[in-house]
């Protein structure tokens, strides 16, 4: 017989329980368990006043905005009404089902005065990596490092040329992300990465990065830097910085200092490519901080017309000489060139007179120069590491960095920030690092369902 819902007279009493409508497999029960937040009232405690109305739980907008970026929600707006109608949001916020849901204006001020003054989301960010810690999910032994290009809230139809735009202007006159930009000049992550003007700057974000990186239409974006383990892929840091390559290898040795000194993580080995394997980056690793360099060696000098490249060349580094392919000896005189990073070795000319390979050497001058970077015992040892099985493991491990943006990008739907400014960058690329990791915490431990036994019980 056909069921009818009986909805003629309603319920005078209800007894409702809202934990009892999560299930206990939900993602958000899962990440739940990796998110202490005990210890935030105690550390805003400074940034309140004393007298005067009760403030909205702090607590209550940190877990709004953690669901906002796990569950890819990206307005405050739609945070607000989506945890008014969804009783497992509700739950994660610790919200009874009658209680209000702050309405989304309060976010903005929170965000820009008391998390930023508290550097909350930092905090959080390495409480969580110590909770994927205890769980054994980070190995220690081997990094990777990148960045990711994301789109800026900036409109490439109302830029400036860069020659046009004064950093000496009044920060008193100027917007919260003009502000943020001017404080950093002196930063190498920022005004201080590069001495090139760029092409164009946006006058609302003019820490965004006119770039044609993607080799299509150029676009203003910031880089996030990540640092991943390779063991599960936890994000061990994030940093925001400029779209140039300077201010990405800044980031990455912030990174791996402030993760050694706030985790006591001190990696074997880093990962990475090219754009980290210019010389100076490769002479920190190896000679400051001990570090085996899997990176690609960022060299330039193979030529490409037929002639002897420096490759060709041996270096004896007893008697610091080159010995030519003719087996010749090249020499250097001790003087730096190139603002003192590269010495010259140069051949004898009546070496080169009278040689028979010389028209493969050095066809139009009249004997070999071979130029010798300072750090090149650096760039030595990164290119013995290249031809090791570990070598081409750690190229296959460099991918799960690689998914961490694609992850970022298409699921969490972060390929464009609404935030401006760097501190604006910043707090979104840590939310989503946070976001990431609460996931890939609750993937690898995740709750285990009820037995059979609790569920009759």
């Amino acid at each position: 017989m056909m069921g009818r819902l009986k909805s003629d007279q309603g319920q005078l009493f209800y007894e409702f329980r809202l934990g009892d409508a999560v299930p206990e497999d939900h993602l958000v029960r899962k990440i739940d368990t990796a998110l202490d937040l005990s210890w935030l009232r105690s550390e805003l405690a400074p940034h309140y006043s004393s007298m005067g109305r009760p403030s909205i739980d702090p607590e209550l907008m940190i877990r709004m905005l953690v669901v906002g970026y796990v569950f890819a929600i990206r307005s405050e707006r739609l945070i607000c009404r989506e945890v008014q109608v969804n009783l497992a949001y509700r739950w994660f916020c610790k919200l009874g089902i009658e209680d209000a849901v702050p309405d989304h204006s309060a976010f903005s001020r929170a965000r820009n005065e008391r998390f930023r003054d508290g550097d909350i989301f930092r905090r959080m960010f390495e409480r969580v990596v110590e909770a994927c810690i205890a769980a054994g999910l980070v190995g220690g032994e081997g990094f990777a490092v990148d960045a990711s290009l994301i789109a800026a809230d900036a409109n490439k139809q109302r830029s400036i040329a860069g020659q046009d735009w004064r950093k000496d202007r009044d920060p008193a006159r100027s917007s919260r992300a003009v502000k943020e930009y001017l404080a950093t000049l002196d930063d190498t992550a920022w005004g201080a990465a590069s001495e090139v003007v760029p092409k164009f700057v946006s006058p609302s974000d003019p820490a965004a990065q006119w770039t044609g990186a993607h080799k299509g239409p150029a676009f203003f974006a910031y880089s996030d830097n990540y640092l991943i383990d390779v063991k599960f892929g936890v994000i061990v840091d994030v940093e925001a910085s400029r779209s140039i390559r300077q201010a990405e290898v800044g980031a990455a040795k912030t990174m791996i200092e402030r993760t050694e000194e706030r985790f006591g993580l001190k990696p074997e080995r880093l990962v990475g490519d090219t754009a980290y394997g210019a010389a100076p980056m490769l002479n920190w690793l190896v000679e400051e901080k001990g570090i085996a360099p899997h990176i690609p060696v960022f060299d330039k000098s193979k030529r490409d017309d037929g002639t002897f490249s420096r490759g060709d060349f041996r270096y004896d580094p007893t008697s610091d000489v080159y010995h030519c392919p003719a087996g010749k000896t090249l020499t250097t005189t001790g003087t730096l060139v190139n603002d003192g990073t590269t010495l010259l070795y140069l051949a004898r000319k009546h070496d080169c007179d009278g040689c028979e390979l010389k028209s493969l050497c050095c066809p139009k001058a009249p004997f070999r120069r071979i130029p010798r970077d300072i750090h090149e015992h650096a760039r030595d040892v990164a290119r013995s590491l290249a031809d090791t099985e570990a070598f081409e493991q750690s190229r296959r491990e460099r991918k799960k960095i690689e998914m961490r943006f694609a992850h970022l990008k298409r699921i969490l739907r972060l390929g464009r920030l609404r935030l401006r400014g760097p501190q604006g960058a910043q707090d979104e690329f840590v939310l989503a690092a946070i976001a990431q990791n609460l996931r890939r915490f609750a993937s690898l431990v995740a709750r285990p369902p009820p037995t059979t036994a609790l569920c009759a019980a």
